[in-house]
């Protein structure tokens, strides 16, 4: 029996937790690049300087494209897991709650990861997973 990363099927959850990776990211670094007041204000509550917000747009903009284009996607992926990781961090620093904003860079660390080992048969055979 086929499992469900080598089958077809995960294939395509694969490339659908991708998209709605890629969506949300395009969102949100745009956002950043313009910035909108929502991002402002985020930046004033978080104790960081709004001028930091392009920057942070346009590092998640360079590691979409490294995740977008196959021969550099692992690396994007760890540039983004270090991005996740500096804002879980900055959210656990004021105290924010724990399942809705500290650990939503771990969501899209899943979705990130998880979309790629399931397109990505390399990643898999580094990554086996076992019964």
């Amino acid at each position: 029996m086929e499992s469900l990363a080598a089958s077809k099927a995960g294939l395509w959850t694969g490339r659908a937790m991708t998209t709605l990776f890629v969506l949300f990211l395009l969102m949100d670094s745009g956002m950043k690049l313009v910035p909108l007041a929502p991002v402002t204000e985020t930046m004033t509550k978080m104790q960081l300087p709004v001028t930091m917000a392009r920057p942070i747009g346009i590092i998640e903009l360079v590691s979409l494209a490294l995740y977008l284009w196959p021969r550099t996607a692992v690396v994007g992926a760890v540039l983004f897991t270090g991005v996740f990781g500096g804002a879980i961090a900055s959210h656990w620093r004021l105290d924010a709650p724990l399942f809705s904003h500290t650990l939503f860079g771990v969501y899209l660390g899943i979705l990130m990861w998880g979309g790629l080992w399931l397109r990505d048969a390399q990643l898999r055979s580094l990554f086996p997973y076992r019964r």
